[in-house]
């Protein structure tokens, strides 16, 4: 399964509408960046030569972190010498595409390689669902649009084949089955975060909810990709077996299911929670939609999103894979039909969010 998300910069480089400033206004990024910032301005600064360590779970192609790393080690180079090691971390499962990682990071203008000559990346390819790095040895966490991928399928779950998300299925047995292994992967993460973060070490999370409503949210681009789906299926590129093997593998908590690891004392593996909140982060797409009234750049815009962050895990049920003789094509077909759909009938995007800051405790 995934463990990333590239939602910071949904538009293709070569897209008429790209800019570099689209990032700073991905949905949510904002806010924790600011609690990442702050963050860093907490943490212990361990004193030369140990080097101050970041973490970055789920770090994908690496522009979901590209702001944020940049930012805490601006905060942090104010606080220590000029040529104080950080060593920042970037994980994700092995089949993620570290060569894009490390081209990212050499290339792009935000990159912290750019801003600071004592900065050093390197990448574990593991899961975050077990532990990492050493225990005791990360000062700063951070994971962005990361966490609402589950580690697996839920084993002996039965498939549901009114919709790829499981959040819109009517199949109560199904939504139960991934409510429970969302709630364990949960537990999951935070336990082996508790080891590895140093005391008074801190993590940054953003990432899925679901709304004051129980909305889970993206219910047009949801909805519009079932019904393209459907047409794949009647135009004969999609087999009606492939159309019931996928499911995109993603669950939004609630501010319950994000306290329970916590109850009933507070603390787990020696992490508190600092900051919780659940909001609505702003459509951006919809937002420039309102401006210029240009549908065709808003179905454009929304289904180029869902091709980079969705598109590749749905491919996977097909006969061959994503890598398979139709999964380019698959992919291509389905943007465009997501695309020209949302087109004609442009619709706002309930976007529910968490941000959270987890705090190591003491000598915990």
């Amino acid at each position: 399964m995934p463990e990333s998300s590239i939602v910071v910069r949904p538009e293709r480089m070569q897209s008429a509408t790209y800019s570099a400033s689209s990032r700073l206004q991905a949905a949510g990024l904002l806010p924790a960046l600011a609690l990442f910032e702050q963050a860093a301005e907490q943490v212990p600064v361990p004193a030369p030569p140990q080097p101050i360590v970041i973490a970055d779970y789920g770090a994908a192609t690496g522009h979901n972190s590209l702001k944020a790393m940049s930012a805490a080690i601006e905060v942090l180079r104010r606080r220590t010498r000029h040529d104080h090691a950080i060593l920042v971390t970037h994980t994700d499962v092995p089949d993620n595409d570290f060569t894009a990682l490390f081209r990212t990071l050499a290339d792009d203008p935000d990159s912290y390689l750019r801003l600071d000559q004592a900065s050093f990346p390197s990448a574990v390819g593991r899961s975050f669902y077990t532990q990492i790095l050493p225990s005791k040895a990360v000062n700063l966490g951070w994971t962005s649009w990361a966490i609402q991928w589950l580690s697996r399928i839920p084993e002996g779950a039965p498939e549901f084949h009114d919709h790829v998300t499981v959040a819109y299925s009517k199949n109560e047995e199904a939504r139960a089955a991934y409510a429970h292994q969302a709630a364990t992967d949960w537990q999951n993460f935070v336990a082996f975060r508790g080891r590895e973060l140093c005391p008074e070490g801190r993590l940054v999370v953003l990432t899925m909810a679901v709304g004051e409503d129980g909305e889970f949210g993206y219910r047009p681009l949801n909805d519009t990709l079932v019904a393209a789906l459907n047409d794949l299926v009647r135009d004969g590129l999609l087999d009606r077996d492939e159309l019931q093997r996928m499911v995109i593998p993603t669950y939004a908590r609630s501010e319950k299911d994000f306290r329970a690891p916590f109850s009933p004392k507070g603390w787990f593996e020696g992490l508190t929670i600092e900051h919780l909140e659940l909001f609505e982060a702003e459509d951006r797409f919809w937002t420039r939609f309102q401006l210029d009234g240009d549908a065709e750049t808003f179905g454009a815009q929304w289904a180029a999103f869902a091709g980079a962050a969705l598109f590749p895990t749905m491919a996977a049920a097909l006969e061959g894979g994503v890598r398979g003789p139709r999964g380019a094509e698959f992919i291509r077909q389905l943007e465009e039909a997501v695309a020209q759909r949302l087109s004609s009938a442009p619709e706002p995007m309930q976007i529910p969010l968490a941000s959270l800051v987890l705090v190591k405790r003491g000598s915990q």
